[in-house]
C-alpha cells in the first residue's frame, strides 16, 4: 500500500500557497498593490481548494476508521473514476479489509473446527467469567451430565442445585478428583478438574467433567464376562479328567465282569481312581458353592421387615465374632422402622458388611463397628454400617464393586458385588464413604 499520490497532492498545494504568499509579500514591499490584491485573491482560492482537498480525504479516512471502530470490514471501496490520491487511499483500505477478512475467516474456521471436536468428545467442558459468572461456552456432554438445559450464567445452577454449584463452580481442583455429584436426586460419580486463566484484564475458569459412572458399569460388565469365562474354564478343567478317569475305570470293571479270572482286577488302582474322582468332584463342588451366589440372586421375596428385630438377630449371631478390642454396636432411633425387603438377603448383606468392618479394625486397638438405621427427610430408609478402622485406599475405591476384586488373601471378591446386585433388585442402592486410617461407612438406601 502506498500514499505517494496523496503526499504529492499535499506537497504541491503547500508549495503553491508558499509561492503565492511570497509573491504577495514581495509586491507589497515594492508598492505594487494590484499584484498584492491579485496574490491575495489567489491565496484565498488556493486556501479554500486546499481545505476542500484535505476535508474530502479526511472524510474518507474518518469513514474508514468508523468502519474499523464497529469492526465492519465487509465494505469494498471503488477505485475507478477517482483522483490518484483517492485511488491510493481506497487501494490501501481494500487491502486492509481483505487481510482482516481473511484473518477472521481463518479464526472462524478454527473456532468451528474446535467446537466440532469438543462437541464430539464425551468429556464435559465449560468456560465462564469468574467476575460475573457469564458462560462463554459449554458442550452438550457437560449439560447432559449435570442434567441442565443450555444456560448463560452459572447463577442458574446455583438456583437449581446449590450443592452441585458448590462442588463444581465454587470449588477449585488443580488436580483431577473423583466427586459424587447430585443429579436427579441421586449421586453420580464424576472426575472433575478446573483451571483459571486470564485474557487481558478478564479472568476465566475452565471446568472439565467426565462422568465415570457409565465407565464403571462397563468395567463391571466386563468382569461378569470374565466370570463366565473363568467358570467355564474351571469346570472344563475339572470335568475332563473326571470323565476320562471314570471311562477308564468303567472299562476295567467291564473287562473284570466278563473275565472268569477275577483276581486280575487291581483294587488298589480302582481305589486310587475313585479317590481322584472324589477329590476332583469336591473341588468342583467347592468352586460352584463359592460362585453360585452371583447368578443365584435373580429375584427377591419381599416382606415387611422390622429393623429392630433384624438388628437383634444379627447381634446374637455376630457378637461372639468380634475381634479383640473391637465393639459391635447396634443402634436404632426409631423402633418402629420397617421396610419392604427380602429378610434373608438383607441379612446376608449386613453380615458381609459387618465382617468386612471387623477385618478393617483388626490390629488397630480400640475400635468400634456401629450398625444403625434412620429415616431421611424424603422418606428413605437408610441402614448404615460404620467403623473407625483402616479405611479404603483411594486408589482402589472405584474397583471394590467389581466381581473377584479383593485385597484379602482368602477373599473371593464377590461380597460387595453381590450386595450391590441385591440392592439393585430391591430398587435401592449401596454407597460407600471412606477415609484412609479414619474408617468406612457403608449405606444401604431403600427408596420409598
Amino acid at each position: 500500500m502506498t500514499f505517494k499520490n496523496y503526499h504529492t497532492g499535499v506537497v504541491v498545494r503547500i508549495v503553491m500557497l508558499v509561492i503565492c504568499i511570497g509573491v504577495g509579500m514581495y509586491s507589497f514591499f515594492e508598492s505594487n498593490y494590484y499584484i498584492v490584491i491579485g496574490s491575495f485573491g489567489v491565496l484565498i482560492f488556493l486556501t479554500l481548494e486546499f481545505y476542500k482537498f484535505l476535508s474530502k480525504r479526511m472524510s474518507v479516512i474518518e469513514d474508514f476508521f468508523e468502519a474499523v471502530k464497529y469492526r465492519d470490514f465487509s465494505r469494498h471501496y471503488l477505485e475507478k473514476n477517482k483522483s490518484k490520491d483517492i485511488q491510493s487511499l481506497y487501494e490501501g483500505f481494500n487491502i486492509v479489509n481483505s487481510v482482516i477478512r481473511n484473518i477472521n475467516s481463518e479464526k472462524e474456521n478454527q473456532y468451528l473446527y474446535l467446537q466440532k471436536i469438543l462437541e464430539l468428545v464425551d468429556i464435559g467442558i465449560l468456560a465462564f467469567e469468574t467476575k460475573n459468572g457469564k458462560v462463554l461456552w459449554a458442550n452438550e456432554s457437560i449439560l447432559n451430565s449435570l442434567d441442565f438445559p443450555s444456560f448463560k450464567n452459572i447463577s442458574f445452577v446455583k438456583k437449581r442445585n446449590q450443592k452441585l454449584y458448590e462442588l463444581i463452580f465454587n470449588s477449585f481442583y488443580s488436580d483431577p478428583i473423583t466427586l459424587e455429584i447430585p443429579v436427579k436426586k441421586e449421586t453420580t460419580k464424576a472426575l472433575v478438574s478446573n483451571s483459571k486463566f486470564n485474557v487481558g484484564d478478564n479472568s476465566f475458569q475452565l471446568i472439565v467433567l467426565h462422568n465415570i459412572e457409565d465407565t464403571l458399569n462397563k468395567t463391571e460388565s466386563e468382569a461378569w464376562k470374565r466370570l463366565l469365562s473363568v467358570m467355564t474354564h474351571e469346570i472344563m478343567n475339572s470335568i475332563a479328567p473326571i470323565s476320562s478317569l471314570a471311562g477308564t475305570l468303567k472299562s476295567q470293571v467291564e473287562l473284570f465282569s466278563k473275565n472268569e479270572d477275577r483276581e486280575k482286577l487291581d483294587l488298589e488302582d480302582l481305589n486310587i481312581g475313585l479317590t481322584s474322582i472324589e477329590k476332583r468332584s469336591e473341588g468342583l463342588l467347592k468352586f460352584a458353592k463359592t460362585y453360585r451366589s452371583l447368578s443365584k440372586v435373580t429375584h427377591i421375596d419381599k416382606e415387611e421387615v422390622q429393623i429392630v428385630n433384624l438388628f437383634q438377630n444379627l447381634e446374637k449371631l455376630l457378637k461372639t465374632s468380634e475381634p479383640d478390642h473391637t465393639e459391635l454396636i447396634f443402634d436404632i432411633s426409631n423402633s418402629n422402622l420397617r421396610i419392604e425387603a427380602d429378610s434373608y438377603l438383607l441379612e446376608q448383606i449386613l453380615i458381609n458388611l459387618i465382617l468386612n468392618a471387623f477385618e478393617a479394625c483388626k490390629g488397630i486397638g480400640n475400635t468400634e463397628v456401629k450398625v444403625y438405621a434412620k429415616k431421611t427427610f424424603d422418606n428413605q430408609i437408610v441402614i448404615s454400617v460404620a467403623d473407625n478402622g483402616k479405611g479404603i485406599p483411594e486408589e482402589i475405591k472405584d474397583q471394590i464393586f467389581i466381581p473377584f476384586f479383593t485385597t484379602k488373601k482368602e477373599g473371593s471378591g464377590i461380597g460387595l458385588s453381590l450386595s450391590k446386585q441385591i440392592m439393585t433388585l430391591h430398587g435401592g442402592k449401596i454407597q460407600i464413604k471412606s477415609l484412609k486410617d479414619k474408617g468406612t461407612s457403608v449405606q444401604l438406601i431403600f427408596k420409598d
